[in-house]
């Protein structure tokens, strides 16, 4: 009897710990795809060098079941990611209700890109020059797959011509 007793103790204490465990991982995870970046201001200096455009995109990570299966059929997708991080510079701008999972430089800049952009709803992906004007905009779910969404981010990006660099001043 007294080793059933320790032996439910033993299963009892290894599963708080591992309870404690997944939370911790859970606190610590990013809320970016492989691929992608947060930092809107190093996309946009990244961009001007390249001579790309960025893709910003905006989503509800935790709460909205179109962003998490826009994020699932396009955004993680690695062939979407690897063509457009070709053209584009991926910028992920998420509004998760658990902020815990975003990076104190996501949670000072996110709301500032929500509110400049005029974005009311998720998922929304907004094509940018590198000086951080709208090009164009795709709201909502892209249906047809990462290689439909692709070819629509480039048409767009090939419409608006050249992306304009940001106008350096002087000191």
């Amino acid at each position: 009897m007294m080793k059933s007793r320790v032996s439910r103790l033993c299963v009892f204490a290894l599963c708080a710990m591992a309870s404690v465990v997944l939370s911790a991982v859970q606190r610590c995870s990013s809320s970016v795809p492989p691929g992608w970046t947060e930092d809107f201001e190093a996309a946009k200096k990244a961009a001007a060098a390249g001579g790309k455009y960025i893709l910003l995109a905006f989503s509800g990570s935790d709460w909205c079941p179109w962003c998490v299966r826009m994020d699932k059929d396009v955004y993680s997708v690695k062939s979407f990611v690897e063509g457009a991080g070709k053209k584009f510079e991926l910028v992920m701008v998420d509004m998760p209700q658990d902020e815990s999972i975003l990076s104190p430089l996501a949670k000072a800049q996110n709301r500032k890109l929500l509110a400049k952009y005029g974005v009311r709803g998720f998922p929304c992906s907004v094509l940018v020059h590198p000086t951080g004007e709208e090009v164009t905009r795709f709201p909502g779910y892209q249906r047809g797959g990462p290689e439909a969404f692709l070819s629509q981010l480039t048409a767009a990006a090939e419409k608006a011509g050249k992306p304009k660099k940001p106008v350096e001043r002087k000191k």
